[in-house]
């Protein structure tokens, strides 16, 4: 798993923009507008609604700037798909995708935290993430259940 994020930090340049992700040629596109590159597709059935999945994530800005990342404590993200636990965006990806599948994302901004952004927890004045902004995520995903 370590491997997949230290391989995903010499693409960033290529994926650094919204734009890049948009125009390679192996891009998918979710009915919503999250696009997606497929760098492994995985094996067994794909998540669907209702499913229990792990997933290391690593999500930048725009510019490239990582913002959050599960490799940060070593620990994958554990969620429940329909519940509403993940952006919009995931939720609507992560059905899509097998255990053992890695994809760079860009999910827009209405299917991220839209117009709101999402707050600084230490500062509540400042934001994470700041209001209608695209997001690029690494994903992998360790286990569907």
């Amino acid at each position: 798993m370590r491997p997949f994020f230290l391989l995903g930090l010499w693409l960033l340049p290529l994926l650094a923009s919204a734009q890049a992700l948009v125009s390679l040629p192996d891009t998918l596109r979710t009915p919503n507008g999250v696009r997606y590159v497929l760098h492994h597709p995985g094996i067994g059935p794909a998540a669907g609604p209702g499913a229990r999945v792990v997933v290391h994530y690593s999500a930048f800005m725009p510019d490239g700037r990582l913002f959050d990342s599960s490799a940060t404590d070593g620990r994958p993200l554990r969620l429940r798909l329909g519940r509403g636990e993940v952006i919009p965006g995931w939720e609507e990806l992560l059905p899509l995708l097998s255990a053992g599948a890695r994809v760079w994302a860009r999910v827009p901004a209405a299917l991220a935290y839209g117009p709101l952004g999402q707050r600084d927890p230490d500062n509540d004045r400042e934001y994470r993430v700041p209001p209608n902004t695209d997001l690029l995520f690494e994903l992998e995903i360790v286990r569907v259940n």
